[in-house]
């Protein structure tokens, strides 16, 4: 193992091939089913899909419009005129022999995302190209044996090419979390990464910084973030020390073993040549227009930077903002108060997201979202809390129960007996029934000797003394007024 020191010498190189499943009802070229995530195997094929003789593609229209609003949230212009090429090459699951791409016409041209990395700084991420092309199916192995699933042969796809602008593992993941956020909220995709709906092939190269750039090596089929920067967090420490003994860097492909951390050798990687790309004959050029264009992109739904943007004067934390932005429905909702009720109710309901669901993952948070949750009963319930009527942890409570379906934050509150009592008359008096017992007499005394932490144990007896409805800042301001 290499020191942190010899690492620090060196500097490491990403660009990433992301391929990005489109969110159509049947595959690129025929009238199969293009979701089988719930399919028995090789049920979603009609004969085009095994590529028998004699089978002629129809391009899915709906593909090429998802791909041109790709192209809109990548920052990138679409060409009005792209052609489908043939790409040569052999895989069990690849019926045809060749895979149907864009090589030379690709239908998305150059672009640049800006991408948030830690520290709130942000890193531009240059897009070289994305093209249009179907999935292959899906091999499954076994110890003695493989089984092959075509369910996935003929997916629309678009594969995102970056230019290799990434010098970090952690940026390498930020850019692939960026990439998924842009491609589902442009509703290019379902996004879906544990399906594959979203995978990353990592192209990874070390050099001596200040060096030219050195051989590199492609991870392949990545689909977590977190599986991108700890590929790229390996691939960059075996590479350094294959350089340190003296021996040189292979460029091919490589696999992620999630299980056991690390990278394994594959095959070869091939040039372009190899491959032996040729025009498909059987496909005609998708020709646009700039008209056609603009109405596609015209209806684009607010973007991740867009929010950002919005949300910048609010001075909540950037993780506040991470977990906004994984579930678009949360980022809209905020937005939503945000513009009816100001920035400070926007505040407290965007702190109410990051910690008001639990420990919920992501995936779980959608799973338990209640879809009727509607920005009005969340303005309620800021407004609830900015009145001091419920407590913090009251308004968590009211609004987890808004997310298992229940309606009227007010309503809730009275049912779960979580309205806070701000009469003062009445709070004064249970104040002053806690001073005027014995048992606060040395509490007393600690705090008019200095000891300002101990008036939470009086805030705390006559909280208990009410019932728990007390409003406690009223509570603490009274007990401060007579002490």
């Amino acid at each position: 193992m290499v020191s942190k020191d010899i690492l620090d010498t060196y500097e490491m190189t990403i660009g990433i091939e992301c391929h990005v499943q489109l969110a159509t009802k049947t595959k690129l070229f025929s009238r199969a089913n293009n979701d089988a995530r719930s399919a028995e195997p090789n049920t979603n094929l009609v004969p085009i899909d095994y590529g028998l003789p004699g089978m002629l593609p129809v391009l899915n229209w709906e593909a090429v419009r998802l791909a041109v609003r790709a192209g809109k949230a990548l920052g990138s212009e679409v060409a009005l005129e792209s052609h489908f090429d043939r790409k040569h090459y052999f895989y069990p699951d690849l019926p045809k022999g060749y895979q149907t791409t864009q090589m030379y016409r690709p239908i998305i041209g150059s672009g640049k995302i800006s991408v948030p990395v830690e520290g709130g700084e942000t890193i531009d991420v240059r897009i070289h190209h994305a093209h249009m092309e179907e999935d292959a199916g899906k091999l499954t192995h076994y110890d003695t044996y493989s089984l092959v699933d075509l369910n996935r042969a003929g997916t629309p796809l678009i594969e995102i090419v970056s230019e290799p602008d990434i010098h970090s593992a952690a940026a390498a993941r930020a850019y692939a979390t960026e990439l998924h956020l842009l491609m589902t909220y442009a509703e290019v995709t379902r996004g879906d990464l544990y399906h594959g709906n979203m995978r990353f092939d990592v192209n990874i190269s070390v050099a001596k910084k200040g060096a030219p750039l050195g051989t590199r090596a492609e991870i392949k089929n990545l689909n977590s973030f977190r599986s991108v920067e700890r590929a790229a967090e390996y691939e960059f420490t075996r590479q350094v020390e294959l350089l340190e003994q003296g021996d040189s860097i292979v460029q091919e492909t490589r696999g992620w073993d999630d299980e056991k951390q690390l990278t394994i050798s594959q095959r070869s990687k091939e040039d372009a040549q190899d491959y032996r790309y040729m025009p498909d004959p059987d496909i005609p050029p998708i020709v646009l227009t700039n008209d056609e264009v603009e109405s596609i992109q015209a209806d684009m739904p607010a973007l991740p930077q867009a929010y950002r943007a919005s949300w910048k004067d609010l001075k909540i934390d950037s993780s506040v903002v991470n977990t906004l932005l994984s579930v678009r429905r949360h980022a809209e909702l905020v937005h939503a108060v945000q513009l009816r009720a100001g920035d400070e109710a926007a505040v407290r309901i965007a702190n109410l997201f990051a910690s008001g669901l639990g420990s919920n993952t992501a995936g779980e948070q959608v799973a338990a979202m209640h879809e009727e949750v509607s920005a009005e009963e969340l303005i309620v319930l800021a407004e609830m809390v900015q009145k001091s009527e419920v407590s913090s942890n009251g308004a968590k409570e009211i609004f987890k129960a808004l997310y298992l379906g229940e309606h009227d934050p007010r309503a809730i509150a009275t049912a779960k007996s979580l309205l806070q009592n701000s009469d003062t008359d009445a709070i004064a008096a249970v104040v002053d029934e806690v001073l005027a017992d014995p048992a606060s007499a040395k509490v007393v005394a600690d705090i008019r000797s200095g000891n300002d932490k101990a008036i939470g144990y009086l805030v705390g007896q006559v909280m208990k003394k009410s019932g728990g409805q007390a409003n406690p800042s009223l509570a603490q301001q009274l007990l401060r007024e007579r002490l």
